[in-house]
């Protein structure tokens, strides 16, 4: 589904040359579970801008569902972002005067879903995530891991083939971050592509690849036995 060749990042500074990212080659195959494992700075984020079509890389070739990303123009990008990718961020970034159920809704708006069928698909993912009765709610109202499950299912509205995670449970506690990466797991058995960027080894665990970053290189990529396996 994804494969990463001779992917580089580098960014210009006056007289400074940054390279955050330095001839980086990943494949990612459909129905995946990847963590994206590094320190801050080590470029893992600046690889999720690109995996996510948020930005390009200056050298090398991103290939996505047999898609040329590099070649691509801005609204193409964004056309590809709409129709494959959900994204999953550490803020959540809910609109605070819109309620849960509209909040999961917005996607599906700029894609122009017809309204019947947004209210139903909002109505199902809300649901799927263990919030069907606080739909009317806003975000104001509910709690840090209950935002993200919200987050979740906004990801989940165009129907994308692909989830990105950036730091997904950096701002919770341990009980909600336990609830949050059930959810991951579960989509991860329903078949959906996930990748996940953190820095946190307990969120890690949880996946079934595990791919470090360092320095902008990846040092080590292995096959990871999750967390929820290890009790079995």
């Amino acid at each position: 589904m994804i494969t990463l060749e001779n992917i580089a990042k580098i960014y210009q500074m006056g007289e400074v040359r940054v390279d955050a990212l330095k001839n980086v080659n990943l494949t990612i195959s459909e129905g995946e579970y990847v963590a994206i494992m590094g320190a801050s700075g080590s470029g893992k984020s600046t690889l999720m801008n690109i995996l996510g079509c948020l930005d390009s890389a200056s050298e090398g070739r991103y290939t996505l569902d047999g898609i040329d990303i590099s070649s691509l123009k801005d609204k193409h990008l964004s056309n590809i972002r709409g129709k494959k990718i959900g994204f999953v961020f550490q803020s959540f970034n809910l609109l605070n005067n819109l309620t849960l159920l509209e909040n999961v809704e917005m996607p599906m708006m700029y894609a122009k879903v017809p309204k019947s069928e947004r209210m139903k698909r909002a109505k199902e993912l809300l649901t799927k995530v263990g919030l069907g009765d606080r739909m009317k709610h806003t975000p104001n109202e509910i709690s840090g891991g209950q935002k993200q499950r919200v987050a979740i299912a906004r990801a989940l509205s165009n129907q994308p083939s692909i989830i990105l995670a950036d730091e997904p449970t950096g701002n919770l506690d341990s009980k909600s971050e336990k609830d949050i990466m059930a959810v991951f797991e579960d989509l991860s058995r329903e078949g959906k592509t996930i990748i996940v960027v953190t820095h946190e080894m307990s969120v890690a665990a949880h996946s079934r690849r595990i791919v470090r970053f360092s320095d902008g290189e990846i040092i080590s990529d292995i096959v990871n036995i999750p967390v929820a396996e290890e009790v079995k």
